[in-house]
């Protein structure tokens, strides 16, 4: 290459590669990030969005923004489309980039589980986009709701929100649903709330697999207590778009059901040149290179690390961050011409979810006890802080958290994307 030093790509600007640019950002190395998009997203908080607690500038931070002092690191905003392996360049849709080494962190996709019809009409929730158009969906059901005063079938189906999947983002969106719709009952005087509903359907005997039973217990309390109809072992074959379909034969009439039931890794990974998993992850070593690779490594929601677990490590942003460190570890001792590599251990951090306003649960590990309500909150929400980009963002979402908690005010309940019918 016509740089001397060495030159690193990092595919994906999440948890994993922003932490990876940060360490090489330090090294005598050059580092190129490639996204389609020019900013760091906080995945964890779409949920707020879109149901209008937060605004999107509030949970994106510009990439550009955390390397202002380091002019060895450079964005490439491009849509990654494969990896040619044999020749070590990335293939994107504005040019082939060439790496002397690669870290694969594009994160992962919305899995539907191959029914074309749940993916059709349901609403994912992976990109800011998706989030605000199910803020745009739910608050234009109130207003269309609000206009068919002689139908009651129909009302009642506008009126049906359905999210399904048990883990932590159906949980948290459920009970933010809830919440939301306190605040529409002091605004919507014709509406009858008896006719709101408000559905959390998990195909699996439990929520929250990651916690305790005694938390799961707690959330699904919780949930009914707020009004949520929990259903488990409950699964998904069909949704038209006005009438979601069970496989026990029955049917829920809704124009509204939110995904949040798994995850699968983005298209691109599939055309690597490496061995991938059911769910289109690329599986990896002990190291973090990707099966019969050298010099690309896989890290975070596109990496399948089964290396002394029963199943792929969780797609959290602790095993991305953790990942991203052996990595960079790694890949230093490739360029000083080591190659004992060092085998990645995940350290579990522990998990948490927030089920509302001062609502929260947090599993116990060794870093932390397990803890249900209010000081599981303040944990969920310091964590969450700490790991958010830049000061303002920080004062910003803490200061309406604390207003959100006192008044439950809500002022991003703005309809901006749909037409009036």
């Amino acid at each position: 290459m016509a740089n001397s030093r060495p030159h690193i790509v990092i595919v994906g600007a999440g948890f994993g590669g922003i932490k990876a640019a940060k360490l090489f950002a330090r090294e005598n190395v050059e580092v190129m990030l490639v996204d389609r998009h020019n900013f760091h997203l906080f995945q964890p908080l779409l949920y707020q969005i879109s149901t209008a607690i937060l605004d999107p500038a509030e949970i994106a931070y510009p990439i550009r923004a955390f390397f202002r002092e380091n002019k060895n690191v450079d964005l490439f905003m491009a849509k990654a489309q494969g990896v040619d392996q044999a020749r070590q360049v990335l293939l994107t849709n504005h040019g082939e980039i060439p790496y002397d080494y690669l870290i694969l962190a594009a994160g992962a996709t919305t899995n539907y589980f191959g029914m074309e019809s749940v993916e059709k009409y349901s609403y994912g929730m992976k990109t800011i986009q998706e989030a605000l158009h199910i803020r745009n969906h739910v608050l234009h059901m109130f207003e269309r709701a609000n206009k068919h005063q002689d139908d009651e079938a129909t009302r009642r189906r506008m009126l049906t929100f359905v999210v399904v999947g048990g883990g932590p983002t159906g949980i948290e969106e459920a009970g933010a649903i809830c919440e939301l719709i306190e605040i529409q009952k002091k605004e919507y005087h014709n509406i009858d709330f008896n006719e709101v509903s408000i559905k959390l359907i998990e195909a699996t005997p439990t929520v929250l697999p990651m916690m305790s039973q005694r938390l799961r217990d707690h959330t699904v309390e919780v949930l009914r207590g707020k009004g949520v109809e929990v259903s488990l072992s409950t699964q998904v074959v069909g949704y038209d778009g006005k009438t979601l379909n069970l496989k026990d034969g029955r049917s829920i009439p809704t124009q509204t059901v939110i995904w949040a039931a798994g995850v699968k890794a983005v298209p691109f990974i599939a055309n690597c040149g490496a061995e991938v998993d059911r769910a289109g992850r690329i599986i990896v070593e002990e190291n973090l290179l990707a099966k019969g690779s050298d010099r690309v490594f896989v890290i975070g929601d596109c990496a399948s690390f089964c290396h002394g677990t029963e199943r792929p490590l969780p797609t959290v942003a602790p095993v991305a961050y953790q990942e991203a460190e052996v990595a960079c570890r790694n890949i230093l001792k490739l360029i000083k011409g080591d190659k004992n590599l060092e085998s990645f251990h995940y350290k579990d951090m522990g998990a948490m979810a927030t089920i509302g306003r001062g609502e929260a649960v947090v599993n116990k590990t060794s870093m932390n006890p397990e803890l249900t309500g209010f000081l599981a909150w303040c944990a969920w929400m310091f964590i969450h802080l700490y790991r958010l980009a830049g000061t303002h963002m920080k004062l910003t979402i803490s200061l309406k958290w604390m207003w959100n908690l006192l008044s439950g005010t809500r002022l991003g309940r703005i309809v901006t994307n749909i037409e009036v019918e």
